[in-house]
């Protein structure tokens, strides 16, 4: 199966396990894991918000920046320890209680589900968090305060908490191949990597 977005460089992405959407009602119920393929069926609204897609994405860093200028957080010193690359990522909350997290296509870097993130790229931390949920579960997020700095494989990554404002997961771009909406109490069967355990912990003291 073809992911219905192109990587990078224009190219097709194959998913060799791809993943399944789960049944309608699942978005309705706070309880539920609920889980979207790329351009699948959604509800029209989800907590009282639309699901539709975000017309004017910021199209450059600078853009980005600009957005993430609107949204200040009260947040400490970012020094990333020697020989490990700043990133920044993002938690998105629904009014539910339940969180926003991405299947990487193929599993990237060995995580089944984890948060959405991405390095930096001379970006602030905000505007990366910002740019990485939209291209990798398609929404438009609010930042809403400081979360936790964790250590990953290669990188140091700033999360932030954020709201949805608007977009639609069905838009996820090629390096997600299903997002996801859950429970926190599900939040440690469904996150494979030790390293979101720092994570969940933090967002468990929220």
């Amino acid at each position: 199966m073809l992911h219905r977005r192109k990587n990078d460089q224009g190219l097709p992405v194959r998913l060799i396990k791809p993943s399944w959407p789960t049944a309608p009602a699942a978005w309705g119920d706070g309880a539920a894991l609920a889980r979207v393929v790329p351009g699948g069926p959604l509800p029209g609204a989800l907590n009282g918000l639309a699901l539709a897609p975000w017309r004017d994405v910021p199209g450059n860093a600078p853009a980005w920046e600009a957005l993430a200028s609107t949204m200040p957080v009260d947040e400490p010193p970012f020094d990333a320890p020697q020989g490990f690359k700043k990133a920044a990522g993002v938690v998105v909350r629904e009014p539910d209680g339940r969180l926003w997290v991405v299947a990487p296509s193929n599993a990237f870097g060995g995580y089944q589900a984890t948060f959405p993130k991405g390095g930096m790229d001379g970006k602030s931390a905000r505007a990366t968090a910002l740019a990485e949920a939209f291209e990798e579960t398609g929404l438009q997020v609010r930042l809403s305060g400081f979360l936790v700095d964790a250590l990953r494989s290669t990188s140091y990554t700033r999360y932030f908490l954020a709201e949805r404002v608007g977009g639609t997961p069905a838009a996820m771009g090629w390096e997600s191949q299903a997002v996801m909406l859950v429970p926190l109490a599900l939040l440690s069967q469904v996150l494979n990597s030790p390293r979101d355990l720092p994570i969940i912990e933090a967002l468990e003291k929220t």
